[in-house]
């Protein structure tokens, strides 16, 4: 299932666990955030709003807030020793798509737990087991 909904003025199309990065909206880190203005869901059949889709919602999980690589502007006036420099670092929200609703259901304000994912083997030990394979 997926949909395609509008924030900061940009459309995204999302399914759910996918992770983006957004313009800024408010909210801490862990928190659920809701988006109601939703265009399009589809799945088996797709649903198209006009202009938007009645009683849907896309619900996403507040990873993170940042600010982006910075993005310098510089003018320059040639023979008339006028120059400006000037830096800008846009601020974001990373978000993972928790899940995404219709028909007016309403959106569980805790995030879903995450499985913690297992240490990896330290590669001595794996040498340590070839070794012991190959010697037997």
């Amino acid at each position: 299932m997926f949909a395609v909904f509008k924030t900061g003025g940009k459309q995204y199309r999302v399914a759910t666990e996918d992770v983006l990065k957004v313009d800024k909206i408010e909210g801490e880190p862990g928190q659920v955030v809701e988006f109601g203005e939703v265009l399009a869901v589809g799945g088996d059949s797709v649903m198209l709003g006009s202009p938007t889709v009645s009683g849907a919602t896309v619900a996403a999980e507040v990873l993170d807030q940042g600010r982006g690589a910075k993005v310098i502007a510089f003018k320059k006036r040639r023979r008339k020793n006028s120059r400006r420099k000037r830096g800008h670092r846009q601020e974001f929200t990373l978000l993972r798509i928790t899940e995404i609703l219709t028909e007016g259901k309403k959106a569980s304000t805790t995030p879903p737990p995450r499985p913690k994912k297992a240490p990896a083997q330290k590669p001595a030990e794996a040498s340590d087991a070839e070794a012991a394979d190959a010697g037997a």
